[in-house]
């Protein structure tokens, strides 16, 4: 591992811009935008993947491979990620620092605590909670309605048990009432931190955030608690990208890290911006499948930052469209053609909603030891037939040159092709035409219900003027419908909108789709139980 100072050298930060965290990780200062500011900004490129299954896809480590593999054949690129949560390190899913000789380091301590950011998005998030309840105890001059405080607890672990509590009880002079937790990165403070622009973008779309209504129906915001430059005290470090390396040496910024079947699911803009002033490529990635992560980077992140995506990796693996052609996941180490030429369906659909965007895109075949060469000559021909530039890429167990193929594809792809990115739909839409437009457009829906709840709430929030902001849909990563069971790319099914709520500070609405959680809880057997026999 090479000392920080010596990684940021390689991408021309200056180490008066470094705040370090011990020998191995440091912050970037956002005084070294005033020295970037006239630089040009390199190209973007986005990582996304078809609809995640329990065979793995693995963008995180496709997106170490490729800067790596960008590094390797002498293009001096750079990769911008989103920061891991405690709740997946610990439950089912694991880290978030890639995989084999693809990872980013020190992997545990990026984990884990790091350096602190998902610790001052709790406090922050969490002292608000205390603010409100402690303003209606101490005499309650906003008038706050009790039964409609909005603003939720937040923990960064996978806690059941806290979907559901009863706050107040038992002070005599607190009322009390249900209440409720989220995970911090499902949190609107997390997407306001990485839709912020600026520090004082921060701190305007905090005092913006709609918190709670009086008795008279009006909104009450954190600007009317006056607690904007408190939170600003606790979240002043947080805004400050973090730089780590690959396990190759090569520089990585890491900063913000919201769910994206929950959230909007990118890193943060001012990391993105800081990278693309830093490298003539920059690489970055959007959570879960193209159909929730990519979706909202290219309708909500882009528009947002005024970022013009170059092109876009779709990742895939043989055993998940395997998976999604009907083959069980007990058998994914046996050859079977018929089921991996029936999944690929879902690997088309997502392709096909990239090109909706006006973005050129390239496959990224992520390899594993289990694929056959029939296999590979099927999806291999597949590609071909169909158009779609694509390359085999084993940075998992290859590092750089395992993705050597996949970053010279990338690099032809940037040279040969434009892009003609835009936005999926104009903001200018009802909030209800951009739902059913992501609903039918890119997860396939042929119709979109709403509760009657849902109706109520639109109305209500299109009439407090938010009715020209973009939609960020809460749906299962594990379908391109609401019902996880589905796999493939089915048509003509229903999608189900049973709440809508308002994220003010953030600027979107969210629709929660399905039995989408914004608490999950942990599996059978947690990923921290698998840890018992870890060295400390």
């Amino acid at each position: 591992m090479e000392n920080i100072f010596t990684i940021a050298k390689k991408i021309g930060i200056d180490e008066k811009y470094l705040i370090p965290y011990g020998y191995d990780k440091a912050k970037i200062s956002l005084e070294i935008n005033k020295e970037l500011a006239d630089k040009p900004n390199g190209k973007l490129v986005l990582v996304t993947a078809i609809t995640p299954t329990k065979a793995g896809e693995g963008k995180t480590t496709t997106s170490i491979g490729l800067h790596d593999g960008l590094r390797l054949i002498g293009v001096p690129s750079l990769v911008a990620l989103r920061e891991p949560s405690l709740g997946p390190v610990f439950g089912i899913k694991g880290g978030a620092t890639g995989g084999g000789k693809a990872s980013v380091i020190p992997s545990e301590e990026i984990n884990l605590h790091f350096t602190g950011d998902m610790h001052a998005l709790t406090s922050s998030i969490n002292l608000i909670s205390a603010i409100i309840d402690n303003h209606i105890f101490q005499g309650n001059q906003l008038d706050i309605d009790p039964e409609r405080i909005l603003w939720k607890r937040a923990l960064d672990m996978n806690d059941r048990a806290l979907r559901s509590v009863t706050v107040m009880q038992g002070e005599k002079k607190g009322q009390p009432r249900q209440d409720e937790f989220v995970i911090t990165v499902a949190s609107e403070m997390m997407a306001i931190m990485c839709l912020a622009k600026d520090e004082q973008d921060f701190m305007d779309r905090v005092n913006k955030i709609i918190v709670a209504y009086n008795r008279s129906g009006k909104p009450v915001t954190v600007a009317d608690l006056r607690i904007s430059h408190a939170i600003m005290k606790l979240m002043k470090n947080a805004l400050n990208p973090n730089l780590v390396q690959t396990l190759e040496g090569n520089p990585a910024i890491i900063h913000g890290g919201p769910f994206a079947n929950i959230a909007h699911g990118c890193n943060s803009i001012i990391a993105t911006k800081m990278a693309l002033k830093l490298a003539p490529i920059v690489v970055t990635e959007a959570g879960f499948g193209a159909d929730l992560g990519a979706e909202k980077f290219l309708d909500i992140k882009c528009r947002v930052a005024g970022l013009k995506p170059d092109a876009v990796v779709m990742v895939a693996t043989i055993r998940a469209l395997k998976m999604h052609g009907g083959q069980a996941f007990e058998d994914l180490a046996n050859e079977n053609l018929e089921a991996l030429a029936a999944g690929v369906c879902n690997l088309k659909k997502h392709l096909d909603n990239i090109q909706k965007y006006g973005l050129p895109v390239v496959v990224c075949i992520n390899h594993f030891s289990s694929d056959t060469e029939k296999e590979t000559a099927l999806l291999s021909k597949w590609c071909e037939d169909n158009g779609y530039r694509y390359a085999y890429c084993s940075a998992f167990n290859d590092g750089a040159p395992g993705a050597k193929a996949l970053a010279e594809e990338v690099m032809k792809c940037l040279n040969e092709e434009e892009s003609h990115y835009h936005p999926l739909y104009d903001t200018n839409l009802s909030i209800q035409d951009k739902i059913n437009t992501v609903c039918k457009e890119i997860y396939g829906a042929g119709e979109v219900v709403y509760t009657d709840k849902a109706l109520e709430q639109i109305k209500e929030f299109t009439d407090l003027g938010f009715g020209k902001t973009p939609v960020c849909i809460a749906k299962t990563p594990q379908s391109l419908t609401d019902d996880p069971k589905v796999l493939g790319a089915p048509t003509g099914f229903t999608v189900t909108i049973r709440e809508v709520r308002l994220s003010a500070g953030a600027n979107f609405i969210v629709p929660l789709t399905g039995a989408i959680m914004t608490m999950p809880g942990l599996p059978k057997v947690p990923a921290a139980v698998k840890m018992e026999d870890q060295e400390i």
